[in-house]
């Protein structure tokens, strides 16, 4: 049995805490807001994220970091990209050399072009980081609905050591060296999601969305191997996977931004409306940087990013995309 931390009590958060009691380990839960983790642990139900869904009653919630963190066996980082660094900052006195912290967040640091675990490092240099991802919404985890992921570390033992801590007959977890290409499939997708429900809300039909997917993970692979990553871990869960389910799923948050930006809402509205971090908004500007600084062509994420941030009409923009240049699907096989 290990002894675990969860940090963050959003939907991810707890339903992998909920995970890992099931899975026998000791779990304690933070949240940042005092209310929350009070909450919690007297309703035994996250009612705004996870309704019906009961929580066990010796499961540990907790708002002080020290009690969280200090003296763990591993810390799940759960909290919103955009919280990473700064929460981060907050464990780094009760974070012991060699300490496994896996992230489970997706996202692309704006201002650095950072990864998450690579947010983590600079911030706790001591830390051994390792990330889960793949196709995953919480709501199914939580229900334990079958589900596969994949865990990214720096070492085999690590990576290893981890898979036996999540692993269940619902939740099957693969392991993987390329931590980079795991990151950048789970953060790059969340801009695709948004391309599809915009095309949702705009009322094109499977046909856009099929294409969509398909031209997006084909955007992603390119940009992600010139990073260094494998293309195996852009045509694998962590990939077309999780584009997949982003992209069509009831669950998906950024889907579901993007189809009420479609029908007319603002970016704000839209967020507003969901009541959940969109990290598809925060990491488009990122992801049109990083095609720039690696000569990558991304009109998809492009035209979000147009839409998102510069006032252009969603039907334009997909009006544009669809009005570019002829061009080969690919380059792989030549003309006779």
């Amino acid at each position: 049995m290990a002894n675990i931390g969860v940090i963050g009590a959003g939907s991810w958060g707890t339903a992998l805490a909920l995970l890992l009691y099931k899975n026998r380990h000791r779990v304690q839960v933070w949240s940042y807001k005092e209310e929350e983790a009070r909450e919690l642990a007297k309703t035994r139900e996250h009612r705004s994220k996870l309704p019906g869904v009961r929580l066990p009653g010796d499961m540990e919630f907790t708002w002080d970091m020290k009690e969280a963190a200090e003296g763990k066996d591993v810390l799940v980082m759960a909290v919103p990209s955009t919280a990473v660094r700064v929460t981060a900052r907050q464990m780094k006195p009760f974070v012991k050399k060699g300490q496994i912290i896996v992230d489970v967040a997706k996202g692309i640091e704006e201002s650095t072009l950072l990864t998450l675990s690579k947010q983590i490092e600079e911030e706790l240099p001591e830390a051994d980081v390792a990330v889960l991802s793949g196709p995953s919404h919480a709501e199914e985890v939580a229900r334990e609905l079958p589900t596969s992921v994949v865990i990214g570390a720096g070492t085999k033992e690590t990576a290893e050591y981890l898979q036996g801590l999540f692993m269940n007959e619902f939740f099957r977890v693969y392991i993987s060296p390329d931590m980079l290409g795991v990151e950048l499939g789970g953060s790059l997708k969340n801009v695709i999601a948004l391309a599809a429900g915009i095309a949702d809300g705009l009322g094109y039909g499977d046909n856009a969305k099929a294409a969509l997917i398909t031209r997006g993970i084909h955007e992603i692979s390119r940009l992600g191997v010139k990073m260094g990553g494998a293309v195996e871990s852009f045509t694998g869960l962590t990939g077309v996977g999780d584009l997949i389910v982003t992209c069509a799923s009831v669950h998906s948050r950024n889907r579901k931004a993007g189809y009420l930006i479609g029908q007319g809402m603002s970016m704000q509205e839209a967020m507003d409306e969901v009541k959940m971090v969109v990290e598809g908004v925060y990491s488009t500007k990122a992801a049109v940087k990083l095609g720039k600084k690696y000569g990558i062509d991304m009109p998809i994420v492009e035209q979000v990013n147009a839409v998102l941030f510069e006032g252009k009409d969603a039907a334009e923009a997909v009006g544009d995309l669809m009005m570019r240049q002829g061009k080969p699907e690919h380059t792989a096989k030549p003309w006779n």
